[in-house]
C-alpha cells in the first residue's frame, strides 16, 4: 500500500468538508450602475492653447473616464473597505450552526452531485452491472440499482430496479472560459432522469445485494437471470430475477413477463419467522459464474448458507452458531471461496471456513468495538484487511493475519487503524473496489465520508489545521471529504464502473456524487 503525504490531497473549501455557512434568508442586491452621460462637444481645430495650470484645473473636475463631473449632482463614490465574508468550510465537531444559519453544497469540490427522490424510502440498495462498459469518465453518466422499500404497510413495498440517467458534470459558477469544449458539453443544465421498474414485495425490506458478476464482463443476455436476494421483515429471504426489468429500462415496448419477475426463484424459510440484516454473495468467478453462493444473518444469530446447483438452489438446513447476538452483517473473503467474515451486536467480528467442523467460528475478535458492531467490509485488493464500523460511531481496519483462533487465551489484536470522526452509529462501510487504502463510510449523524489510509500527517507543509476550537475535534488527516445534507442516511456504495462515483441511501432519496478527492 504506497503511501502518500496529506499535501497531495485536496484541503480545499471541500476537501474535508463539503458544505458552507450562510444566512437563512440571505438576498444580496446588484445595484446597477447610472448611466454614462454625453460631455460637451469640443471643437477639434480649436487652436487656443491652454496653460499647464488651466490643464490641471480642467482635469480635476473630471472623472477617472476623463468626463466632466459635477461633485454636487454626483457626488465621488467612496470604495468600503469592508469586504464580503468568505464562505467557510463547515466540518462537523469542530463548527456549529448558529441561529438561523444553513449547509449550502460547495460545488467547487463536486464534478458531479445530484439529488433524487422516491415514493418510498430505500434504506438498502445495491448497484446493478451494465452493458456500458468500464472505467467511464465522461459526462452524462448513467448507473442501474435495485432497492427495496420501506412503505407505511407490508403491502405496499416493493423491489425497484431504477435507472439513473442524464448525470450531468456539476455547473461551477466560476467556470474558465477557455475550458475544453468537451468540458463544455459534459456540463450541461439539465435535472437527472429516475426511470424506475417494480415487484411487488410483503414486508419492509430490510436488506438486498445483487449477485456479484465477474469484472469486465457484460451484463448476461435477458434470456438469462440476473438474481438479487431481498431480506424481509417476516423473516424470509427472496430470490428474484431482475434480468427483464432491466430490459424494460433499456428497450422501449419490451413486455415484462411478470410469471418470471413478480414471483420469487427461491425463497430461503430456513430462519423461520426470525428476521435479519446479514447478507452477502459470493460467485466462483469467472470460471463458472452460476456457482452462487449466498450467506444470510438473523437475529438469532444463526447464519444459513444457501448454493446453486443445477437444478436450482439449495439451502442448507445446519446454521453456523459462534455468535450470542444479532447477525449484523456478513462479508465473503475476496481470495479463499470457503471463508466468511461476520459481525454481531454482540461485539464480536468472526471468520469462518464452511468446511470447519460444527459450523464454529474458526478464529475472531471478541471484542471488536465496545458496542454492536454494525457494518464490516473486506478488501478486495489487499485481502488481510477488513474494516468494521460500530454502534459507538468508531470505524476500526483489522490485519487479519493478527487475529487470535477460536478456543485461545490470547488477547484481541489492536487495529492497525482507528478512527472516532462519526458522532452516532455507523450505518454502512465499504472499501474502494480498485484502491486499497480509500474506503467510503456513513453514519446515523447525516454524513457520508470518505477516508484514505495511505495518507500521512504532514505539519510541516500545513496539511493539518493549525488550531481546533474550543470544544470542537482535529480533523483526521486520512479523512478526504465529508458529504452531508441527507437525513438518516442507511447505506453507501461505490459504483464499480464509474470511478470515484458514490451512491448513498437515507430517509428522503438517494445521493449521487463524484468528488475532487477521489
Amino acid at each position: 500500500m504506497s503511501k502518500r503525504s496529506a499535501t497531495e490531497i485536496h484541503t480545499s473549501t471541500g476537501g474535508q468538508g463539503d458544505s458552507r455557512k450562510s444566512q437563512r434568508g440571505e438576498t444580496k442586491l446588484r445595484e446597477s450602475a447610472p448611466e454614462d452621460e454625453m460631455g460637451e462637444f469640443e471643437d477639434a481645430w480649436e487652436d487656443e492653447l491652454e496653460s499647464d495650470e488651466e490643464v490641471v484645473d480642467a482635469e480635476a473636475g473630471k472623472g477617472e473616464d476623463g468626463m466632466d463631473v459635477d461633485d454636487e449632482v454626483l457626488p465621488p463614490i467612496e470604495e468600503s473597505e469592508e469586504q464580503p465574508a468568505a464562505p467557510e468550510a463547515f466540518i462537523p465537531g469542530v463548527h456549529h450552526l448558529e441561529k438561523d444559519e444553513i449547509l449550502e453544497p460547495d460545488d467547487a469540490v463536486y464534478l458531479m452531485r445530484h439529488n433524487m427522490s422516491v415514493d418510498w424510502p430505500c434504506l438498502s440498495f445495491d448497484i446493478l452491472r451494465d452493458n456500458l462498459g468500464d472505467q467511464r469518465q465522461r459526462f452524462p453518466a448513467t448507473a442501474y440499482i435495485v432497492a427495496g422499500t420501506q412503505a407505511d404497510v407490508p403491502k405496499n413495498n416493493a423491489i425497484s430496479v431504477y435507472k439513473m440517467s442524464s448525470l450531468q458534470r456539476t455547473q461551477k459558477q466560476n467556470d474558465s472560459d477557455d475550458e475544453d469544449e468537451d468540458e463544455d458539453e459534459d456540463a450541461l443544465d439539465e435535472d437527472p432522469l429516475l426511470e424506475y421498474r417494480s415487484v411487488p414485495h410483503l414486508g419492509a425490506v430490510n436488506r438486498i445485494r445483487a449477485q456479484p458478476l465477474p469484472a469486465s464482463t457484460p451484463l448476461p443476455p435477458v434470456s438469462q437471470p440476473y438474481f438479487v436476494a431481498s431480506w424481509s421483515e417476516t423473516g424470509k429471504v427472496h430470490i428474484w430475477d431482475v434480468r427483464p426489468l432491466i430490459e424494460a429500462l433499456d428497450v422501449p415496448g419490451y413486455t415484462v413477463d411478470k410469471a418470471r419477475t413478480h414471483k420469487p426463484a427461491f425463497t430461503i424459510n430456513s430462519h423461520g419467522r426470525a428476521e435479519g440484516f446479514a447478507m452477502d454473495w459470493a460467485s466462483s468467478g469467472a470460471a463458472n459464474p452460476s456457482a452462487l453462493r449466498l450467506l444470510t444473518g438473523d437475529v438469532d444469530a444463526k447464519i444459513y448458507l444457501t448454493t446453486t446447483t443445477p437444478s436450482g438452489f439449495n439451502a442448507l438446513s445446519q446454521p453456523f452458531v459462534s455468535h450470542t447476538s444479532s447477525v449484523e452483517d456478513l462479508q465473503w473473503s475476496p481470495a479463499e471461496p470457503t471463508v466468511f467474515a461476520s459481525c454481531s451486536a454482540d461485539e464480536s467480528v468472526q471468520i469462518w471456513d464452511v468446511r470447519a467442523k460444527g459450523r464454529r467460528s474458526v478464529a475472531g475478535i471478541d471484542h471488536a468495538h465496545p458496542a454492536d458492531v454494525n457494518v464490516i467490509s473486506w478488501n478486495r485488493s489487499t485481502s488481510y484487511l477488513l474494516l468494521s464500523g460500530g454502534d459507538e460511531g468508531g470505524i476500526k481496519v483489522w490485519d487479519l493475519r493478527n487475529v487470535k483462533k477460536s478456543g485461545t487465551t490470547a488477547p484481541d489484536p489492536a487495529p492497525v487503524a482507528a478512527f472516532d470522526w462519526h458522532t452516532a452509529p455507523i450505518t454502512s462501510i465499504e472499501w474502494h473496489p480498485t484502491e486499497d487504502s480509500i474506503f467510503a463510510a456513513s453514519g446515523a449523524d447525516d454524513q457520508v465520508t470518505l477516508w484514505d489510509l495511505a495518507v500521512e500527517q504532514d505539519d510541516e507543509q500545513t496539511g493539518a489545521m493549525e488550531a481546533v476550537p474550543q470544544g470542537g475535534r482535529e480533523v483526521p488527516p486520512q479523512l478526504l471529504f465529508v458529504h452531508q445534507g441527507q437525513k438518516d442516511v442507511k447505506e453507501v456504495h461505490w459504483h464499480p464502473q464509474i470511478p470515484g462515483t458514490v451512491v448513498s441511501t437515507a430517509l428522503d432519496g438517494f445521493n449521487v456524487f463524484k468528488t475532487i478527492s477521489v
